[in-house]
């Protein structure tokens, strides 16, 4: 993520905060002083653009609302796991800020243990716990390869569930 992408989704932020009255969480009035204490993490859903955009559009029209990530991912990229109340600026394929999640729960649990209702939750395909567990069988694959690690079905999975709170379901 470059400084001018930063800059976006700190605006972002800011406009989000201005239209809700959110209390920003950080000190000082420029960009660059809430790019450094940012109160929010900034990335894209999937592997790759195509995917970011694919997943970001299930987010925009309500459909999306969580999100399954690979244990060892985090661990390996030494990145806190989200907890209720985080805040996310959620990028394009292109890396663009296009809005702000705000995780509502948080389970940790075996892949082969991820419930039906999650997989309806996170909105992909027909919804159903087989797609789910198909297209995540092979995104964690690819993930693990770059781990040096074998996808396994015990694996953990970081199943958070969201909200999409800016911009605002129903009004921009």
């Amino acid at each position: 993520m470059n400084s001018m992408q930063i800059q976006k989704a700190v605006r972002l932020w800011q406009e989000y905060q201005r239209v809700t009255g959110t209390p920003s969480g950080t000190e000082g009035n420029s960009v660059q002083a809430e790019a450094d204490s940012q109160p929010f993490q900034i990335w894209g859903f999937g592997d790759g653009p195509p995917l970011a955009d694919e997943l970001l559009e299930l987010v925009m029209n309500g459909k999306k609302q969580a999100t399954a990530g690979l244990f060892w991912s985090y661990e390996a990229e030494g990145e806190a796991l989200p907890t209720p109340g985080d805040y996310h600026v959620i990028t394009d394929g292109s890396n663009t800020p296009r809005c702000i999640i705000r995780t509502t729960r948080v389970q940790i649990l075996p892949f082969q243990e991820v419930p039906e209702d999650f997989a309806r939750r996170e909105g992909e395909g027909d919804g159903s716990l087989d797609f789910w567990r198909r297209v995540h069988w092979e995104f964690f694959t690819r993930e693990c390869r770059e781990l040096r690690r074998e996808p396994d079905p015990t694996m953990k999975v970081v199943c958070q569930d969201f909200q999409l709170v800016f911009p605002i379901p129903g009004i921009v």
